[in-house]
């Protein structure tokens, strides 16, 4: 037999941002635990609205199952004397087991104790269960009430604990279980009462609660979509604006409000971001342009909508109007006009302001330009967005709504009369601005983007600022790993320790010390993030560390990684890598001698072989190479094999005399060094 177990925890409103975490966690923990506890179940069910966290367990056994173990006990020899009687040790063993001596089993030369434990009742256990989920909720920010000793997120206010009709009876925080629950703040009685734990949703709904946050998330996007339609419109929906919205709110019911058509004048953004970042509204399109509507989602039913409409357009129509001023103001001069306040923003402690480093991003634009070998204007548009790209920031379009800057800048570029180019590089820039977010698609946006980036790393490197566990202030970790997915995408080849020495020259960093340590630095940096996109990529781990012996061109690595991944998938492989790997173990444990052979040295014939092979596999490995075809040069490597192997078995590479010794030392570097330029295959994990 089974019942329905349910755990309600009634609490003040918790932060949306807090919740999909909790109810995830609260899951989590109920499934761990009851199987620790042997109790079976069909079904674990998490759910949650703003002021209650509810774990519905369906099917949940009336007993515990029963267990049968064997544990293992002393050696034969130490259980049992001479003469087979049990030793204390073995009584000592049996009686700690529960059991008799003589009803110890021996096996494997030890003694064992076959216990078989029966099962409990379920609602015995369930009493501390419940409390230990509750108490063992994690939050990543916690309160303190009254003058308790208890921390939670919100305070407690009720509990609910039932195993179908009866009362699973615990307390913490001074809050004592029961089968009372409370409904909608304003549209309720008030208490209910909840008289079995299978009819808690259908109790909650009649109470105006609709606690599953799935179906209420569903309702909210449904009822956001037809009263769009209704308009004429189609709703932009964000679902992480749609996922705060569902944890604000019990009951759900959008509503339809206007805006003024003066508003519609200002750039897009600037109504949107204040509309839905603000007062969490959804706005309305038509044909991709702003309708002068905007959708939000009310905590009640639909009794007095107008009232609310009335209210919510009077609150947005005051942030509108700051945006208004604030526009107005900021077109008074161009964007940039604007330049020279940027000398009073400081960027970062002892490295100037926020203007000198809209100077160094112009050079460097400029220096990147020049080795993506661009075209001229592509080079001009990225160096004029360059210039103006943080010149937005001391607009108070974006001292107000911080969340515009970039936005601003190109909107405010284009009024300006700059060409488009140039003022899509200027938002671009930021990208990616978070997880989610693409990379820059303009030519200019790329340059630009990738010139911040690098100037950030460097500037906060510079001051011993790297990113250490969990703490990142300046988010480094993500601009590093947005330029990483930048040139792959982009397929761009550049230096990295170019680009790093470029900025370190406009940093004025010129200590040979510093800037050795700098190029070290960056490039770990940086490998760590391509090591992630290597494996989303699911680039085994060995071909990584393969190719990673060189990643001044990121993008060449994730070529050559790519092809390595593949070529050790081939038959035959396993034993040309051990082929190379035979010429690498012994010619690099001789660092004096330098790579190359003097063909007049050769005393076998198998010398001779395999430095003509290497000739002609190091031509078109080379022209491979610069082509980028990886896999094509491994393809060339692969007939070394042969010539190696032969080498080996003919060719004593020891030998007495040092010139000679040296010589074959010499040109098995010399084809190692060839191998390495693709991968390290002694890096390649065999069998």
């Amino acid at each position: 037999m089974s019942k329905t177990l349910l755990l309600e925890i009634g609490t003040e409103e918790i932060p949306a941002y807090a919740m999909p975490g909790i109810i995830s966690q609260l899951k989590e923990n109920a499934e761990k635990t009851f199987t620790d506890l042997r109790l079976s179940y069909d079904n674990v069910k998490t759910m949650g609205t703003p002021r209650r966290l509810a774990l519905i367990v369906e099917g949940l056994a009336e007993n515990q199952e029963d267990l049968s173990k064997e544990n293992r006990g002393p050696a034969v020899n130490i259980a049992f004397d001479a003469d087979g009687n049990p030793t204390k040790a073995a009584q000592g063993f049996a009686r700690g087991q529960g059991i008799d001596a003589k009803d110890l089993v021996t096996k494997d030369g030890y003694v064992y104790a076959m216990v078989h434990e029966v099962g409990g009742k379920t609602i015995d256990l369930l009493s501390d269960t419940l409390k230990g989920l509750v108490d063992g909720l994690n939050f990543p920010n916690n309160m303190h009430w009254a003058d308790l000793d208890y921390k939670f997120i919100r305070p407690l206010r009720w509990l609910v604990g039932l195993y179908g009709e009866d009362v699973i009876d615990f307390e913490t925080a001074n809050v004592k279980s029961g089968r009372i629950s409370r409904g909608h703040r304003f549209l309720s009685d008030g208490d209910f009462e909840i008289k079995c734990a299978c009819s808690y949703e259908k109790a909650c709904e009649e109470q105006f609660v609709i606690v599953d946050h799935n179906r209420r998330r569903e309702m909210i996007r449904q009822q956001i979509v037809e009263l769009a339609e209704s308009k004429g419109g189609k709703a932009q929906i964000e679902e992480g604006l749609l996922e705060e919205v569902l944890y604000l709110v019990e009951y759900p019911t959008a509503l339809c409000g206007t805006i003024d058509d003066k508003y519609l004048k200002l750039p897009a953004e600037a109504v949107i971001t204040p509309m839905r970042d603000h007062q969490r509204y959804f706005p309305v399109l038509k044909d991709g342009k702003l309708m002068p509507l905007f959708i939000t989602i009310r905590n009640g039913g639909s009794e007095h909508l107008e009232v609310v409409q009335h209210g919510n357009e009077r609150v947005l129509r005051a942030r509108l109007e700051d945006a208004q001023f604030f526009f107005d103001e900021d077109r008074k001069k161009s964007l940039e006009e604007h330049c020279d306040k940027l000398k009073t923003v400081v960027f970062q402690e002892g490295l100037g302001s926020i203007y000198d480093k809209a100077g160094r991003l112009e050079k460097l634009a400029a220096y990147i330009a020049e080795q993506l070998k661009v075209s001229e204007q592509e080079k001009k548009d990225a160096v004029r967005a360059a210039k103006l790209c943080k010149a937005d920031l001391v607009t108070g379009m974006v001292t107000e709504f911080t969340e515009l800057q970039g936005i601003m800048g190109r909107e405010y570029a284009l009024l300006d009369g700059e060409n488009e180019a140039v003022a899509q590089a200027i938002d671009e820039h930021y990208m990616p601005r978070s997880a989610s977010d693409g990379q820059p698609a303009s030519v200019a946006g790329r340059i630009v983007s990738l010139a911040d980036k690098i100037d950030n790393l460097v500037a906060t490197f510079s001051r011993g600022l790297i990113p250490t566990g969990s703490q990142d202030p300046f988010a480094l970790r993500r601009q590093a790993l947005g330029m990483v997915n930048m040139l792959v995408e982009a397929k761009y080849h550049i230096s990295l320790s170019g680009l790093v020495a470029k900025a370190m020259e406009l940093l004025d960093i010129t200590d040979a010390k510093a800037q050795a340590k700098m190029q070290d630095d960056v490039a770990d940096f940086m490998k760590l993030r391509l090591k992630n996109v290597l494996s989303d990529a699911e680039i085994r781990y060995d071909v990584v560390d393969a190719v990673f012996v060189d990643v001044d061109d990121i993008y060449s690595v994730t070529l050559r990684a790519q092809a390595v991944n593949e070529a050790v998938k081939k038959e035959g492989m396993e034993e040309t890598i051990q082929s190379f790997n035979r010429a690498g173990n012994i010619s690099r444990k001789d660092e004096k001698v330098a790579p190359g052979c003097d063909a007049s040295l050769f005393v076998e014939a198998a010398e001779g072989v395999l430095n003509d092979e290497f000739k002609v596999a190091s031509a078109k490995v080379e022209g491979l190479m610069k082509n980028q075809d990886y896999a094509g040069a491994i393809s060339e490597l692969t007939k070394l094999a042969a010539p190696i192997d032969g080498f080996f078995d003919s060719v004593m590479v020891m030998d007495k005399d040092e010139k000679i010794k040296n010589n074959r030392l010499g040109l098995l570097k010399a084809v190692d060094q060839l191998i390495c330029k693709v991968a390290d295959f002694s890096k390649i994990v065999l069998g």
